[in-house]
């Protein structure tokens, strides 16, 4: 909870009041420049690894969404996650995210606030393998 000062017309002065925030810790997930060579068959069964992995975290509760994205030419960022609780927490989570201990990925992670209620979140199904996620 922030105390937050701020004018409303029709009122004598400053108002203080307080608003509350929720906190959601945000990962990227950066493709090392470095990883290891695999061949394709070894790079798929790692995907689908990576993405039972997410589909657990959901379904245990500690992962809210997480899915691919496409940045600009030259950019190393593979995807975003949103986890519940702090940095420190989903670090550990992380962590054992199998691309993640293969070396295909490095992590960096940002605590982030937003005011409370502005985003929700809805219960799905995260697909956990790549034939899920073609429809096959």
């Amino acid at each position: 909870m922030r105390e937050i000062d701020e004018t409303f017309p029709g009122t004598a002065g400053r108002v203080r009041r307080t608003m509350e925030f929720d906190r959601w810790t945000v990962l990227l997930l950066e493709r090392r420049a470095n990883r290891p060579p695999r061949p394709e068959s070894e790079r798929n069964s790692l995907q689908d690894a990576h993405l039972a992995f997410l589909a657990k975290l959901h379904a245990q509760g500690h992962l809210l969404a997480a899915g691919p994205v496409q940045g600009p030419p030259g950019s190393n960022v593979a995807g975003v996650c949103i986890y519940l609780g702090p940095v420190e927490e989903a670090r550990a989570r992380a962590a054992n995210d199998p691309a993640v201990r293969a070396g295909e990925f490095d992590i960096e992670l940002f605590s982030w606030s937003v005011p409370g209620g502005a985003l929700r979140f809805e219960p799905v199904r995260f697909p956990h393998s790549m034939a899920e996620v073609e429809g096959k």
